[in-house]
């Protein structure tokens, strides 16, 4: 075993308080200090923004429809996945269960599958249906996309006014929620302010609620700049937080109505190299340690949490064959999982996932073994352990003996914990869990904010929705409101938008020169969109997936030249399929995420080990990478040697206009001296000079990453290579 550095982390104890005044509650409930006080925060006239920071566990959501549960008003729950969105739906309606009021909150669930698949079978077009499943609810649960396209003018038709939809559901909802906002980037974050600041323009009086353990600083000091009225409920910095020592003080507490939030966690820091198969092979190094936990704890429920979905695939058969023998089930719990599987892995004894979805929650556990890309991360996965003392079987009551987790973390961090002359740990040291949670934020690898993203991006998106504004049915309506408009993106984003429509154009003159074509911006429309298009995402039809409603999925291309065991299948036998499976399961499957992508495929199986491969390109990269900014090139392919199917995709990858940034620097270099988070979407490329090269002297990244590069680059060129000196 790698070596172990062991620390304690003390139970967590949150305040209660009285039920307020009007507040009305199920028997035997009280509320923490931070969900009062949020609700007075909605309640309180002069604020409009409230950032609810409480601890992970700690009833966040309660806070949030505390409100809505009362009666007095409506919300719209925006979540960045469709899977925590359906969780918290579960959440809510187990909510109104219990406050058992006599006009009990309407709650719908939308998403673009959903909304594809209503239309379909309703016979309506998108926008009769948002505006069905929208109208008559008092909770609408969705994600930040659709939230962002309906402003953008998505899912109306031609000769529409453009606040069809945004103008009635702005004005039917008070209040916009946002969970797990630090799961965002940059863009993200723009798109979100430039959405606030047009409700705020257009609509008076609404209210916005953030919900995070660890708040974007960006977002805050954003708003506040745009004159938002913001109040940050953190019971951190009130003392509503307890760390009891021994049992007699935990009885204190409890006597004195404070909620345990978290119990007693013996946490492992496990210290890897920093390689792509250095978790895998510890835990299958390892399995007699997780073999030793169910049979030493009876009764035992536990999760892995990983950061590759290609190392869940592999690592479950694995465990699942180890773990048979004792009788113990494993599942998987991944951001491909269908429905159905996430549901049997509740009744698994160990879940091994990507997703915390159900982890900590639904499913209990009192033993967690994670991986973890940045502190926030770190953080939140961690948090889903310790939260229950135990969970009922057959109707009898399972205690948990202990609660343990193991933390498979670079070497560096370990280094910085530990090893340094003044270590801010110790080995088999006992630690408050807010003073560990600010130790880690400070030791973790400090990734780049892309804090330029706000000035160099961000006013594109405003630029759009200020154009809309201007359209001929709505501009004598929003005349006052297009002007507040723009005053305040250009003072939160510090540019003029007539400085951006003039970018803009020149983006479109570009692009006709090289494309022929009079239609079109990629570069803008990159920039405007929530996530970014996915030139390289394909469709797969999963083999692996038992459930044949839920084989038809998409995949990023370098994902499945890393990961995958595939054949090359064509879009017409791929719709074909998922048409014929939908009749005879007799179970609608949306095919609209399928319309934009590059290749079809079966896939067979995850390999074993990853393989490399690289982008390259015909022509010189010198010159595009001297210019030092997004670009559109047509021309580049795959190369992959051993690989039998790529000249198939290079047919279809060599005609796309890909909205790029070039640098020319290996990747690994720009990882490092950028300090981009390990999933930012960069890969090698060598051109006509370099293309026998061991290591590709050029990166490129594709959509939105292009502009995150952009903007480190945009402040750093002139510094010419210091910026690469260490």
């Amino acid at each position: 075993m790698s070596e172990s550095y062991k620390i304690t982390l003390k139970p967590i104890y949150s305040e209660t308080i009285p039920t307020p005044n009007g507040v009305k509650l199920p028997k035997n409930w009280s509320l923490s200090w931070h969900q009062a006080a949020t609700l007075e925060a909605l309640r309180t006239a002069d604020i409009d923004v409230v950032f609810n920071t409480a601890m992970t566990g700690d009833g966040k959501s309660l806070a949030a429809y505390l409100e809505v549960l009362q009666g007095e008003l409506c919300a719209i729950g925006l979540y960045p996945t469709n899977e925590l969105a359906r969780d918290q739906e579960i959440q809510i309606r187990s909510y109104v269960e219990e406050f058992q009021f006599p006009e009990q909150p309407r709650i719908a669930r939308l998403s673009s599958a959903d909304l594809e698949t209503y239309a379909e079978n309703e016979g309506l077009r998108k926008k009769a249906a948002i505006a069905t499943l929208a109208g008559q609810r008092e909770v609408l649960l969705t994600n930040p996309d659709i939230f962002h396209y309906l402003h953008h003018g998505a899912y109306i038709i031609h000769g529409d006014s453009p606040d069809q939809l945004w103008g009635k559901i702005d004005k039917d909802f008070d209040l916009f929620i946002f969970d797990e906002f630090h799961v965002f980037g940059a863009p993200q974050i723009a798109s979100i302010i430039n959405t606030m600041l047009l409700i705020r323009c257009t609509n008076r009086g609404k209210k916005f609620l953030f919900l995070s353990a660890t708040p974007d600083k960006n977002l805050i000091s954003k708003l506040e700049i745009a004159g938002f009225r913001c109040r940050e409920i953190n019971p951190q910095a009130q003392n509503k937080y307890q760390f009891p020592d021994t049992p007699a003080q935990e009885q204190q507490l409890k006597s004195q109505a404070w909620r345990q939030v978290a119990r007693t966690i013996s946490l492992n820091f496990i210290s890897l190299e920093p390689t792509d198969k250095a978790s895998e092979t510890w835990l299958k190094e390892n399995s007699e340690l997780i073999v030793s936990q169910f049979q030493q704890y009876r009764g035992s429920k536990g999760a892995i949490i990983l950061n590759s979905i290609a190392v869940v695939k592999r690592l479950t058969p694995f465990f699942q064959k180890i773990l048979q023998p004792y009788d113990l089930k494993v599942r998987e719990n991944t951001g491909l999982s269908s429905q159905s599987t996430r549901e049997q892995s509740l009744a698994a004894d160990l879940v091994i996932g990507t997703s915390t979805i159900d982890v900590g929650v639904d499913f209990k556990i009192n033993f967690l073994i994670f991986e973890s890309f940045d502190a926030g991360n770190f953080i939140q996965r961690l948090g889903r352990l310790g939260r229950h003392d135990g969970y009922k079987q057959e109707g009898q009551e399972i205690k948990f003996a202990n609660f343990t987790a193991y933390a498979l973390v670079p070497n560096f961090l370990v280094e910085r914990l530990f090893q340094v002359e003044s270590p801010p740990l110790t080995v088999n040291c006992v630690c408050d869990r807010l003073t560990f949670q600010n130790i880690i934020k400070e030791q973790y690898r400090q990734i780049n904010d892309f804090q330029g993203y706000y000035r160099r991006w961000g006013a594109v998106q405003s630029f759009c929705l200020y154009h809309r504004l201007n359209n001929p049915t709505i501009q004598q309506q929003y005349a006052r409101s297009r002007e507040q408009f723009q005053q305040a993106c250009e003072k939160v984003f510090e540019t003029s938008l007539k400085s951006v429509a003039g970018r803009i154009c020149a983006w479109k003159q570009d692009w006709q020169k090289l494309s022929g074509k009079s239609a079109g911006n990629p570069i803008a429309e990159d920039a405007a969109s929530f996530r970014g298009s996915s030139p390289l995402q394909c469709g797969l039809y999963d083999l692996t997936e038992a459930n044949e409603a839920d084989r038809f999925k998409t995949y990023d291309l370098p994902g499945i030249l890393s990961n995958l065991e595939i054949d090359m299948w064509t879009e017409t036998a791929f719709i074909e399929m998922l048409k014929e499976t939908a009749q005879r399961i007799g179970q609608p499957i949306p095919k609209g995420r399928f319309a934009h992508c590059l290749a079809f495929m079966k896939l067979r199986s995850y390999r074993e080990e990853r393989l490399n491969w690289k982008f390259i390109y015909s022509e010189d990269l010198q010159v595009i990478a001297d210019a030092w900014k997004v670009q559109i090139l047509k021309g580049i392919e795959i190369w992959q040697p051993e690989n039998r199917w790529i000249e198939e995709i290079n047919k279809c990858l060599r005609k796309k206009a890909l909205v790029c940034y070039v640098i020319r620097r290996p990747v690994s270099d720009v990882r490092m001296r950028l300090r981009l988070p390990m999933h930012f979407q960069i890969y090698p490329i060598s051109d006509r000079y370099s293309f026998h090269d061991v290591t590709a002297p050029y990166a490129i990244a594709f959509g939105h990453s292009a502009l995150l590069l952009d903007t480190l680059a945009y402040t750093l060129k002139s510094k010419g290579d210091e910026v690469w000196i260490t």
